[in-house]
């Protein structure tokens, strides 16, 4: 089989990037399949970054021990007797049994009572000794994948793209900022020498498309989502309408993209553009929406190992499932029907 060159859409959603991180190694595990680009958002930077330099320093297998040991420093690897019990309770019961405990409730109480601000000179970002783990050399190289990331500007609300030597731990830190949790992360314009503050990519592109459509990039975009788009069952308790707002607020801008991607291929195929004038996008999705509408945003801000590996496995199956099913479509034609989806 010919090699199918793609490129990759990695969301952000904390914790839930484990998913990502089982849909990369099988991704990574076929020789018929190249990543060429990878934009990614808060989680998902943080596995783009751990793949690129991976790659650039042993190839496939060096971006699958970077995942691993990526994860291990998120919490993948706990108590296994602590994990063993959970097992039988199901990703959905602990996920309720978090977001209802007490120090669950407490802790989210106090983030919207008090400013990540309050700690001063003693705060400290604690994301920033696992990104500092990064080998920044291989994250901007040249070769390998293109690398894009995305975070939100707080003085304009406008998303801003980081690629290669413009990626620096803060970059990555800045798109992972959840600004209720942690500091605004400060950043220069190289080009104007002003210093803006950023928060959460996932508030202007989660992840940022427009970037993929390079035209030294393949036409096909994977996105491995981690936001359900739908949830059938109306959420009425704090906690379930905390966790809705939370989705529909990290699944906007990809929306967004999605529906101009739709319009722009309805034009194609209508002969109102003419062949290459705009680029003929392919959208695929790797998903698991039933166990992402059992968990919430507690399972997302708690990193807890038996999660993290029940996510790890679902994103396992997840991209298996659709390489079995649509491997043959990509470089051939979407298999996400944006038409019927938002037509």
């Amino acid at each position: 089989m010919a090699c199918k060159k793609i490129n990759l859409a990695l969301q952000g959603g904390g914790a839930h990037g484990a998913f990502t991180w089982g849909a990369l190694e099988v991704l990574l595990a076929d020789p018929d399949i190249e990543i060429a680009g990878m934009s990614g958002t808060s989680a998902g930077a943080l596995n783009g970054a751990a793949v690129k330099s991976g790659m650039i320093e042993a190839g496939r297998a060096g971006a699958l021990e970077n995942l691993e040991a990526l994860w291990r420093r998120m919490g993948a690897v706990g108590d296994l007797h602590l994990v063993n019990w959970l097992t039988g309770l199901g990703p959905g019961a602990v996920a309720r049994a978090m977001e209802y405990s007490l120090p669950y409730s407490v802790g989210e109480t106090v983030s919207r009572m008090m400013s990540p601000y309050v700690y001063g000179p003693f705060y400290r970002n604690p994301l920033r000794p696992v990104v500092e783990a990064f080998n920044f050399g291989d994250v901007c190289s040249e070769q390998g994948p293109r690398l894009f990331i995305c975070a939100t500007n707080v003085r304009t609300g406008k998303a801003r793209v980081f690629t290669r030597e413009e990626i620096t731990t803060d970059v990555i830190l800045a798109s992972a900022c959840l600004p209720t949790l942690f500091q605004a992360v400060e950043i220069a314009d190289p080009e104007t020498g002003e210093t803006d503050a950023y928060w959460d990519g996932g508030y202007t592109g989660n992840p940022a498309l427009f970037p993929l459509y390079d035209k030294g990039l393949p036409d096909d975009i994977v996105i491995i989502n981690l936001n359900p788009i739908e949830r059938a069952e109306k959420p009425v308790t704090p906690q379930q309408i905390q966790s809705r707002i939370n989705e529909i607020s990290f699944n906007a801008a990809l929306l967004g993209e999605l529906r101009a991607i739709s319009f722009v291929q309805r034009l194609i195929e209508r002969g109102a553009l003419a062949e290459g004038e705009m680029k003929h996008v392919k959208v695929h999705m790797i998903s698991d929406d039933a166990l992402m509408n059992d968990l919430s945003v507690a399972t997302k801000t708690v990193p807890t190992p038996y999660i993290l590996n029940e996510l790890k496995k679902a994103g396992r199956v997840a991209a298996e499932t659709f390489l079995a099913k649509h491997k043959d479509d990509l470089g051939t034609r979407s298999s996400v029907d944006l038409q019927a989806t938002f037509g």
